[in-house]
């Protein structure tokens, strides 16, 4: 079932810059160690690595000792920020994006209700993404529970699709 959901590239570019922004002040930290430790493919995160570091927010070392660094104040960096530059546009549909804007299927685009909800989801969305910073994810310590607030008896007893 395909669901609306963060793409890989920006999975992994978040959890690299974590790693780097948790370990800052080690040393610059070898592609293929960031890539052991966090779980991902090396050729991948090469790729999602340059992206970053063409836009300034990671650095390289070369040598012996190299690899990368972040090279911004992690708190200066939101994680909208981030996905933008790997994926692109934040919005559910293209009818809502601010940035990104693509015409939709829907006769009327103006009075549909469905492009209504999905702005305030955009909006939703934006305002916790775009206020959340690379800094603040690398102190976040993650909970283990999926529903940690008990909203969401319903949907994990199978009740709710």
């Amino acid at each position: 079932m395909p669901a609306m959901r963060l793409s890989r590239r920006s999975e992994y570019g978040l959890r690299a810059l974590v790693d780097l922004v948790r370990h800052d002040g080690e040393g610059p930290i070898a592609l293929a160690a960031l890539a052991e430790r966090n779980h991902l493919p090396v050729k991948f995160l090469e790729q999602i690595m340059s992206t970053l570091k063409h836009v300034g927010i990671v650095r390289t070392t070369l040598g012996a000792h190299g690899g990368y660094a972040i090279a911004v104040d992690p708190s200066s960096v939101s994680i909208g920020r981030v996905i933008r530059l790997l994926d692109g546009a934040l919005a559910p549909v293209p009818c809502v994006s601010l940035r990104y804007y693509g015409h939709c299927s829907c006769p009327d685009e103006p009075t549909c209700p469905l492009r209504d909800v999905m702005i305030d989801v955009r909006d939703a969305m934006l305002e916790i993404l775009d206020d959340e910073t690379i800094a603040d994810l690398a102190a976040r310590e993650g909970r283990a529970s999926i529903d940690p607030r008990g909203r969401h008896a319903d949907a994990l007893a199978g009740r709710r699709p």
